[in-house]
Order: C-alpha cells, then structure tokens, then sequence
C-alpha cells in the first residue's frame, strides 16, 4: 500500500488507521490545540467542548497548574515509569490523595494502583471480591457499562459491545438498575427477594457493581435511597459492593465520588479517567484493608506507575483542598440544571426530558434517532457532544467542571440551534 504525505485533513488516518476508530468518525476534525473547554482545529477553527475526553477531562484541557508541575517534573528528569517501585511521585500523590479525599471523607481504603485504564480496575475489583468471599459471580445491573476487558465486559450490559466478545461471557448475573421497570417498581426490593428465595436459581454473588449515573447507559441516575438500600443489602448478605466512579467520580455529579450523597461505603471503589487530572493513562482501585488479600504481582501491569499522571493527579487534587472550588462546581452543576430544563421545556413537543446529575447530564428525546442527529449538527455548529445508551439515544452532555458561565451559556446556545435543525431535519425524511 502506498501512502501520501498529507499536509492536512484525516488521508492519513482513513489509510493506516485501525477500522475500530470512533470519535472521530462522529467528529472528523484534525484538532492541533487545546485549553480549557475549548479545542482548535488545524484550520483554526474553535470548539466548545461537552465531551470532555468522555470524562477524563475534568479540570478541562491543559490546566495550568498541573501542566506546570509536569513540566517541572520532566525537566527534573524525573522518573516517567517505574512500575510498583517506590517513587517521590507517588508517594506525594498517596499523601495528598489520603489528606484530600479519604481522611475527609471518614474512608480507610487501599490505593492499588492497576493498569491505566478503568477495566482494569474493575478487573481487580472482580477478582479481590472473589477471593474475599470465595464466590464466582458478580451481580450487575441493567444499562451498565464496566470496560472492554472480558470480566468487566461480561458485567457490561450493551448487546453491540459483548457482541465483540468472540466467547461466551460469564459468572455475571444482571438485575434492573433504579427505575428499569418505572418508578412504580421497587428493583432492590426484586433483587433482594431473588437472592432470598432457595427456589429462585440465582446463586449468592460475590459482589454487586453498580455505578450512580450510567455515563454510558443513557444517564440514567440511582437515587440515594436506593444506593444505600442496595448498599445494605451487600451488607446484610455477606456481599461486598463494589462501586464503579470510573465516570461519575473527581467531581463529575458535583461532589469528589458520585455515590457521597447516599451516605454509603463501598467496599471497593474504581477509579480512572480524570483522575489523573490531565488525560494520562491513570486507574486505581480503592480496597477495604480487611479485603486486601490479593498476593504480590496477582493483579500487575507493566504500566501501573505512570509517574507523569501521578504528578498532575497531584496538582489536580489541590482543588478539592479548596472550598471555592466545590462552590464553583455545584454553581456550575446548578446553572447547567437550569440551562437543560429551559431545553426541556423548549422542545417539550420532541418529548425532550434531562437525565443524569451534576454535570453529567442527558437529554432523551420520543425520537430514539435524533440524539444522534443533534450531535452531528452540533459538531458542525462548533459543539463536541455525544451520545449515549444501548441505541444511541440520549444527548449526552459533560463540560469540564471549570468551564465559566458564558462558555457554558454558549455552549447551550448552540445546542438548542443543533436540536431546532436536527428536528426539522428529521421532519423532512
């Protein structure tokens, strides 16, 4: 095959690129730079961007602080990689990460840092709960999304993407999430009598998982009552509860952990996305210590320390020491409240209604196919929004928590330019 040097455009990339590419198929610019909400094409051209990395972007592109600290770092030389050596890097980013999050938050868990993405550490969350308990299956819920790895596939509820399996994919049992079957039927009240009954053929798992807002499950959100019914069930039953934060956690429902507002504690915590603060390769899994029985080397990964993300997951961090910043998510998480319920009310006659929390945020629309439609037509408005749930259908909305209120009133402008043309655009077919 011969290739052309291109001087511009996406030749390159449609010659020598893998056919599993995504993203940018949905929004096929070349971009050049970035910084805050807002990414440059190699034209010039702006965008607003609603995407966020799919959530590792929190604190938005390129935050000063941690770009600075990085820089530093390098320039130090600094250690990029060490594996599970002992490092200066993350053994400030332990201390800070404790003094920040666990200590204020009454929390006694373990970091155990895995490899750099979040199916990794469901991967090790899987396997911790399974020797704690000496149990095979894994509870999960309708609508979740776990990873691509095959445990954390298998507790992934998304036919299109265990259909890439190639095996079968097992140990997982799957239960309603909050409000599968409507708000009139109690869906812990259905797990729990199941578990209960000798007759019902559902073995005791070793663990649920669940997350709080299914990022990719169509934003649906569990409410905090049923978070910690759910939690007491675990409890109650000898079954750990293993929450996935990989999405909803470092600040993305308005507070650090997505399940805070329940008031409970999970037995094993995922984490990985934003919090390494900067878009580096970064997870972790947060443990009890009583279940902290994995073996030395048992759950490794060549990459598992990345010093680069411990440095800026460090500066990042900062922000939760601050209380002007908490104050400023949920001003920022109450204004996008308003901003998608004027949407709401707007295109009432597309059956529009918002979903999700915090500033992790949906719109679903009667039209299963027009979400898909908006994101389109808002890309090329200059808006990055995706789209979320098994069929595509929910707009889903994720600024970075530090977005200013004219980026994000802009950012909405625009959507509801995209959701006008996108309807009117559906008429005519």
């Amino acid at each position: 095959m011969t290739v052309t040097e291109p001087t511009s455009g996406t030749a390159v990339f449609d010659a020598l690129e893998s056919a599993v590419r995504t993203y940018c198929r949905r929004f096929p610019a070349v971009f050049t730079r970035a910084s805050g909400h807002r990414m440059w094409d190699e034209q010039g051209r702006a965008y607003t961007d609603f995407l966020s990395g799919a959530g590792a972007l929190n604190y938005g592109h390129n935050p000063p602080e941690a770009k600075a600290a990085l820089v530093d770092y390098i320039l130090a030389d600094g250690p990029a990689h060490g594996l599970d050596l002992h490092t200066s890097a993350k053994a400030r980013f332990l201390r800070r990460f404790h003094e920040v999050v666990l200590a204020p938050r009454g929390l006694d868990h373990r970091v155990q840092f895995t490899g750099p993405t979040g199916t990794n550490a469901v991967e090790a969350a899987f396997k911790t709960a399974r020797r704690v308990t000496g149990r095979t299956d894994i509870v999960a819920f309708t609508g979740g999304f776990h990873g691509l790895s095959l445990g954390a596939l298998a507790a992934s509820a998304t036919a299109f993407k265990r259909g890439a399996a190639g095996v079968p994919l097992g140990h997982v049992t799957r239960m309603p999430y909050d409000g599968y079957f409507g708000p009139d039927t109690d869906t812990v009240d259905h797990l729990v009598r199941l578990l209960d009954d000798p007759g019902s053929g559902i073995d005791r798992p070793a663990a649920f998982v669940v997350e709080a807002v299914q990022g990719e499950g169509g934003l649906a959100a569990a409410s905090p009552d049923w978070l910690r019914r759910l939690a007491a069930a675990a409890r109650e039953r000898d079954i750990l509860l293993i929450v996935d934060d990989i999405q909803t956690g470092c600040g993305r429902t308005g507070t650090f952990f997505g399940f805070e507002e329940a008031g409970i504690v999970p037995d094993l915590i995922c984490l990985s996305k934003s919090i390494s603060g900067y878009g580096l390769p970064m997870a972790l899994t947060l443990v009890r210590p009583e279940h902290d029985l994995l073996g030395p080397g048992e759950h490794s990964g060549t990459f598992r320390g990345n010093n680069l993300a411990f440095v800026t997951a460090t500066a990042c961090l900062e922000n939760w020491d601050d209380p002007a910043f908490t104050d400023r998510v949920a001003r920022t998480a109450a204004l996008l409240d308003e901003l998608l319920g004027e949407l709401a009310r707007t295109f009432g006659d597309l059956g529009c209604a918002v979903r999700g929390r915090g500033l992790i945020r949906g719109l679903a629309f009667t039209d299963d196919g027009l979400a898909d439609r908006v994101s389109r037509a808002a890309f090329d408005r200059g808006l990055l929004v995706e789209t979320s749930g098994a069929r595509g259908q929910v707009l889903k909305i994720m600024p970075p928590l530090v977005i200013d209120e004219d980026g994000l009133r802009g950012g909405i402008t625009v959507l509801a330019d995209a959701i006008g043309s996108a309807a009117t655009e559906g008429e005519r077919q």
